[in-house]
């Protein structure tokens, strides 16, 4: 018997396979040097079906000495005119047929030209193997990913997004024959298993999607060591798990919508797409995907589509023609990604973004430059922000003419986009152009949140105030001019005769100051840190009263203030944590009295 194996078979390592099983004896396997020279080409490109191929005729020449099978190498190194020309498996048939030997392959149309011109061929089907996978071993119920590297301990992620801890799942360092045969295994299954394939292929890195897990190899050159990491979704919600608000269920149900999904890696962006995906679906919407690589769990019923020639914009345009009434759009990253998305929704399609962002609005600032600024809002209307799988924020925008925030002159009218929050319909951000620039300003209280300086300042001139007056301080900094707040009685000492007083102080602090009286029912305290306590002092004024601890609204603290008007928290509880931690990022507690 004499077998030329094809490229296809040596990656998938069938021949030795069939020799193992005694199905093949003592054959003659002619190994076409064009085959040779290609998996030579792709394992130097980094790819690991060359790498694959190159290991399989390595076992064939064992086979070989072992007297199992004759190994010989015939032909000729191909030109390069016959690589261009995509003429390597019209080599690999010529090869069979002027040795009269039976052509062995994986590849159905290498085996129909075969057949067509009269070679014996042996077609050799994909399958799916049912040998475990060794990398299934690394996982369990929790397991989210598995991050193996060459010459280290195995880790891995369990948990649930929101909750997820890093945990070592083996004390033996895994060395880089064991990832060599466990990527062998995972081309192989992916290779013959109708569902999973080979996703990307590059120098140095390999994506295969593997069912529903997602596997990543990475070698040198891209790598400085040999990696595998294998990550698959553990968990799959409905739309009814995340208790949505029946407006925000009637936005996601408008065939006619731009939505933008944000939140930072592993956060469960993708989750709630699924979700969403499959309850539009439901509603009897044709919904289809575009992604890569593609991870989506979603029902059979649901087209997932890769890029088409590698190139995304060929993907929508074809999706254009089959005209569905959603379209989910994961991993929306790369500046052609937000054009491609921007001409979908112009052209009336329904869309479901899928975007990395540490913020809701960092998600619209990434269209700016990449999209008109005038047709934003008709490209996105609506960002969900998700963070530990529950959804934290939803903006939604609007388009006007108004003059932009904190500015008075009527002639500055201009554009602006309105960034609103879905719920309250309170204005965030306004979106605008200034000269060149665009500008992407906070209002309200957002305006306050994001400006660190202004708290800063608030910080510095509560400092010289307590340097004037005892009791309690409170200061707020609005367009440039300050209201300290103190209490009633240290109204004159911070004035002083004519005024001396408040004006050495604005002086010193650089910026006009309103003095007001502090509400005896909002306090904000001196803070003093010790080494066993945190002192909160209030005024004597107030003591023997019962107070509370108020941090960013909420009730951390009940009790009543000492004879020294001070509340006493101990330095190692949670309490006082939480005080000092805030204090870190200039957040500072106020005490009401009751």
């Amino acid at each position: 018997m004499k077998l030329v194996p094809d490229t296809s078979t040596l990656i998938d390592g069938r021949i030795t396979e069939l020799v193992k099983q005694g199905k093949i004896e003592k054959a003659d396997v002619i190994i076409a040097i064009a085959s040779l020279a290609e998996l030579e080409h792709q394992a130097n490109n980094g790819k690991e079906t060359g790498i694959n191929g190159l290991n399989e005729i390595i076992e064939l020449q064992n086979l070989s000495k072992e007297g199992k099978i004759n190994l010989h190498f015939l032909g000729n190194y191909p030109s390069k005119e016959d690589i261009d020309a995509h003429r390597i498996d019209a080599i690999i048939r010529d090869l069979a047929e002027e040795t009269r030997a039976m052509l062995v392959t994986s590849d159905r149309i290498q085996a129909m030209v075969a057949k067509a011109k009269g070679i014996k061929v042996l077609y050799l089907p994909p399958y799916h193997e049912e040998v475990p996978l060794k990398i299934l071993d690394y996982f369990d119920e929790e397991t989210m990913s598995v991050h193996l590297r060459q010459d280290c301990k195995p880790i891995a992620k369990k948990g649930k997004p929101g909750n997820i801890k890093l945990i070592e799942i083996s004390n033996k360092k895994i060395d880089e024959k064991e990832l060599n045969a466990m990527t062998h295994q995972i081309i192989e299954h992916a290779k013959r298993d109708p569902n999973s394939f080979i996703e990307i292929e590059r120098k140095g890195v390999t994506v295969i999607q593997l069912g529903n897990m997602r596997i990543v190899i990475v070698r040198q050159p891209f790598s400085d060591k040999f990696e595998i990491t294998a990550t698959r979704p553990i968990v799959k919600l409905d739309i009814e798990a995340y208790n949505l608000d029946k407006e925000l269920i009637s936005r996601l149900s408008d065939y006619n919508r731009g939505i933008l999904i944000s939140g930072p890696p592993g956060s469960g962006k993708t989750t709630f797409a699924q979700a969403v995906a499959e309850y539009l679906y439901g509603l009897g919407a044709v919904v289809k995907t575009m992604e890569q690589p593609r991870d989506l769990q979603v029902r059979d019923e649901i087209s997932q589509y890769a890029p088409l020639e590698k190139k995304m914009e060929l993907t929508a345009d074809i999706l254009l023609l089959v005209r569905p009434d959603y379209v989910v759009f994961d991993e929306v990253r790369r500046g052609n990604d937000f054009k491609i998305y921007a001409d979908m929704r112009l052209a009336g399609i329904g869309l479901i973004g899928v975007t990395h962002a540490n913020r809701a609005i960092d998600a619209i600032q990434r269209l700016i430059g990449r999209v008109e600024l005038g047709v934003i809002p008709q490209v996105v209307d609506t960002v969900i922000h998700i963070i530990g799988g529950e959804i934290k924020e939803v903006l939604e925008l609007d388009f006007t003419v108004k003059i932009p925030y904190g500015m008075e002159e009527a002639d500055l009218a201009r554009p602006v986009i309105l960034v609103k929050d879905f719920f309250t319909k309170k204005t965030l951000y306004e979106i605008y152009s200034y000269g060149e620039q665009v500008v992407v300003m906070p209002v309200g209280e957002e305006r306050e949140k994001e400006n660190p300086l202004k708290r800063l300042a608030e910080k510095q001139l509560r400092h010289i105030i307590k340097s004037y007056v005892d009791g309690s301080v409170d200061v707020k900094i609005n367009d440039g001019t300050a209201t300290v707040y103190v209490e009633e009685d240290e109204i004159p000492h911070l004035i002083g005769k004519w005024g001396k007083t408040i004006s050495k102080v604005e002086a010193e602090a650089g910026i006009k100051i309103n003095v007001q009286p502090l509400m005896e029912s909002a306090i904000t305290p001196n803070i003093a840190k010790r080494k066993k306590e945190i002192v909160l002092k209030v005024g004597k004024k107030h003591a023997g009263k019962e107070a509370s601890i108020i941090l960013n609204g909420e009730v951390i603290f009940s009790g009543n203030v000492s004879s020294q008007g001070e509340i006493k928290i101990k330095r190692q509880s949670k309490v006082a944590k939480k005080i000092i931690d805030a204090i870190a990022s200039n957040i500072y507690p106020i005490v009401k009295i009751k």
